[in-house]
């Protein structure tokens, strides 16, 4: 039984290792680009500390070093991918940090502003969640003047890739411009609610997640303090497991409709 505990699924393990989240280490197994002691796993296999893992043949070991948190704030023209051989004008390539990080989620190319990198897969997981309720904030420019009936209309929801937005905050900063609070990440929601009101986006910046406002000029980045990260943890302390979240939230599944995932069954 003690031996037992000792073990863990080897999307966990990559995911605490900071190799990525969990949810693409399910689609490197899938993809047969994981091996354990050689031979490649079934998803939910668990692994020991005395396991060989190895991702397209490169051999991961457990992590002993402290993680990073980074905010960093993303030109437009950028793209928050890791695969560096698709895409040249990448985050990690544009920001060329000394450890392995991945982003929190995305920012689309044309926009800008606040986004998290790290290498914590754990952190990732939570912060993802649609359903926790995380606050994300923006400040969004459009092509014509805003009226009282587009604020009514973007903050009681928004038709848009078969669902209605969810309720959210939205004020008139200027003329053309708008802060808006979101709760969920849909596929560019932003642009595709405005799109939906005859408005386009020319211009959106995020300037906070939950607790972490936007401080740096852009293309800078910056550790987290310690005070920030204590917040973040307080915030997240609720969120949902990554295997329930991924079979509870179709939000989820919708952000990225593109892509079909394996699932995974729900951990006892």
């Amino acid at each position: 039984m003690a031996e037992e505990k000792k073990l863990k699924r080897i999307n966990k393990f990559l995911s605490e290792v900071g190799y990525c989240s969990r949810r693409k280490a399910d689609q490197l197994i899938d993809q047969g680009r994981v091996t354990i002691n050689g031979a490649v796993p079934e998803m939910g296999t668990k692994i020991s500390e005395d396991d060989e893992v190895r991702v397209n043949g490169e051999l991961i070991s457990a992590k002993k070093e402290k993680n990073v948190y980074l905010a960093f704030n993303k030109p437009i023209g950028i793209v928050c991918t890791t695969d560096t051989r698709v895409e040249k004008d990448n985050i990690i390539d544009y920001i060329n940090y000394s450890k392995r990080i991945f982003p929190i989620g995305r920012l689309d190319k044309p926009s800008e502003g606040l986004i998290l990198l790290t290498d914590d897969g754990d952190i990732v997981n939570k912060i993802l969640r649609a359903r926790n309720n995380h606050e994300k904030e923006y400040l969004v420019t459009v092509d014509k003047p805003i009226n009282n009936d587009f604020l009514n209309k973007m903050s009681n929801g928004v038709p848009i890739l078969d669902t209605v937005t969810r309720k959210c905050k939205v004020s008139k900063v200027g003329s053309h411009e708008f802060r808006i609070i979101l709760t969920q990440g849909l596929n560019r929601q932003i642009r595709r609610m405005c799109e939906y009101l005859g408005y386009e986006v020319t211009k959106l910046k995020r300037i906070r997640i939950m607790n972490i406002e936007l401080d740096l000029p852009v293309g800078k980045y910056r550790e987290l303090t310690a005070e920030e990260f204590k917040n973040l943890n307080e915030l997240i302390g609720n969120s949902s497991k990554t295997e329930e979240a991924s079979q509870l939230s179709t939000e989820s599944k919708k952000e990225n409709q593109n892509t079909k995932r394996p699932r995974v069954k729900r951990k006892k």
